[in-house]
C-alpha cells in the first residue's frame, strides 16, 4: 500500500465479510455470487435501481440502462441497504435516519467496490493508480479518486 493507513471499522467488516465468501481479488467481486451467498435475488431491468426486503425475501434490482460501472456502484449501494439496514426507506422514516442510512451506503459502496484487503497490494503512490483501480475493480474513475483521497486524508489524520 505504501501509505500508513489504518482501516475503519466498516472497511474491516467488509473485508472479513468478503473473505468469508472467498472473495480475495478483484475478479472475485461478482454481483451474482455475492447475492447467491446471501440469499438475495438479483435482477437487471430497465427501471431505476432499488432494493426490497419482505421477511426472508430479499432482492436487488439494478437499472440495466446505465453503464456497467454505474450498475456495479448502484449494486453495492443497494446491497448495503439489504445487509446493514432495517426497513424500507419509502415507508415512513424520519428524514435524519434516512440520511444516516444513505451516508452509510455511500461509505459501504466505496469499501465494497474497492475492499481494504485487496487495496493493500496496490501502490497508491503510482501515477497510474486511478486507471489501474478503474480497470481492476470495474468502477468509475470518480469512485476510485474518492477512495484514494479518503485513504490519504485518513492517513494524514492519524499522524
Amino acid at each position: 500500500m505504501e501509505v500508513e493507513y489504518e482501516a475503519t471499522l466498516l472497511e474491516t467488516w467488509v473485508s472479513i465479510w468478503y473473505k468469508k465468501m472467498n472473495i480475495n481479488q478483484p475478479t472475485d467481486i461478482l454481483e451474482e455470487t455475492i447475492c447467491q451467498n446471501n440469499n438475495i435475488y438479483f435482477f437487471r431491468r430497465p427501471i431505476p435501481s432499488y432494493s426490497y426486503e419482505n421477511g426472508k425475501f430479499k432482492s436487488i434490482t439494478i437499472d440495466s440502462r446505465i453503464d456497467a460501472s454505474q450498475q456495479r456502484e448502484q449494486f453495492f449501494h443497494e446491497l448495503c441497504h439489504i445487509i446493514r439496514h432495517y426497513g424500507w426507506q419509502l415507508q415512513i422514516m424520519p428524514p435524519a435516519f434516512r440520511e444516516l442510512q444513505e451516508r452509510d451506503a455511500q461509505h459501504f459502496t466505496l469499501y465494497a467496490a474497492i475492499p481494504y484487503h485487496m487495496l493493500m497490494s496496490y501502490n497508491l503512490k503510482s501515477s497510474t493508480i486511478i486507471k489501474t483501480l478503474v480497470e481492476d475493480f470495474k468502477v468509475s474513475e470518480q469512485l476510485c479518486i474518492e477512495r484514494v483521497k479518503r485513504i490519504y486524508r485518513n492517513s494524514l489524520a492519524t499522524k
